[in-house]
């Protein structure tokens, strides 16, 4: 129960930044000053933390460094977020966050060696179908306004893989890993933003200020990585990450009253079809239950 709880909050902390960032866009933000305020306050509290950790760069390398900075720095967010411009939450939640276990999966047997089990096959089929379900949905065309933010969602959750891939590979703890990435990007991206931009941020209505830097800030960039991380030492790493399956409907639910986004019902059945594929995938409940049958191989 303790280890259903942690997952269950994760995947609701990952639901809460698709919305804030939603939110955010329709007001008087943009998604590079989301950018900006996420790091800027993620950097400044696991600052201490990486001062006393170190870089990891003997355990990483260089190209593990480089995962890290761009899969779970300022490159990633400004990808996922920008998403946000061109497609809605719901969508977010299915082609981003519910596919994070597949797209480890996929970069982990490329890259580590990793098994592709039967499980992972059958999950595979069953979200791409979701996929191809959002995409015509959606227009059905490559060139409609809908599927550049599909697009950008996808190559987000790649650079996520390759951060998640590199962590494990290095043996790194989920808060060491976040505070590199966001220590990394308080340095590189937040001086960058503020030259070009400007300090027109803080002309923003505080309270706009206050909800991004408590959600992105504090909530995913610290909280989700403690929360996901005990889930999986409780629970195991398969069905830990096995909650991200909950994604899609989480979002789509919250996103109904706080954005008034209502999903289509060919949504419904393609969110269902990526959520039941990622727990699949992800190693849930049915094929562990199939595998410990007497005549199991």
């Amino acid at each position: 129960m303790r280890g259903a709880l942690y997952g269950i909050a994760a995947v609701s902390i990952w639901a809460s930044w698709i919305l804030a960032v939603r939110l955010g866009i329709r007001t008087s933000l943009k998604p590079w000053d989301i950018t900006a305020i996420r790091f800027g306050v993620a950097g400044l509290i696991l600052l201490p933390y990486l001062l006393k950790r170190g870089l990891a760069v003997d355990r990483l390398g260089w190209t593990g460094l480089a995962a890290l900075l761009l899969g779970g720095g300022a490159p990633m967010v400004l990808v996922s977020y920008g998403g946000l411009l061109f497609a809605p939450a719901a969508h977010a939640a299915s082609l981003y966050t519910a596919l994070i276990p597949l797209y480890v999966a996929i970069l982990a047997a490329l890259v580590l060696g990793e098994a592709f089990t039967v499980a992972k096959w059958i999950g595979l089929v069953l979200i791409v179908a979701g996929v191809l379900g959002i995409v015509w949905s959606a227009g059905g065309t490559i060139g409609t306004r809908q599927n550049i933010g599909h697009a950008m969602f996808i190559a987000a959750g790649m650079l996520w893989a390759c951060y998640v891939v590199a962590m494990r590979n290095a043996r790194l703890e989920g808060l060491h890993a976040a505070a590199i990435a966001a220590v990394g990007s308080l340095i590189a991206y937040v001086p960058a933003y503020f030259v070009i931009s400007g300090p027109h941020l803080f002309d923003a209505p505080w309270p706009d200020l206050a909800v991004q830097a408590f959600v992105h800030g504090l909530l995913v960039a610290v909280i989700s990585f403690f929360c996901i991380g005990r889930a999986v030492g409780i629970l195991g790493a398969s069905n830990g990450s096995a909650f991200a399956a909950l994604a899609p409907t989480i979002t789509a639910i919250l996103a109904i009253p706080v954005l008034g986004e209502w999903p289509a019902t060919t949504d419904w059945i393609a969110m269902l079809l990526i959520s039941v594929g990622v727990y699949i995938a992800s190693g849930g409940l049915l094929p562990a239950f199939m595998s410990s049958r007497p005549n199991a191989p």
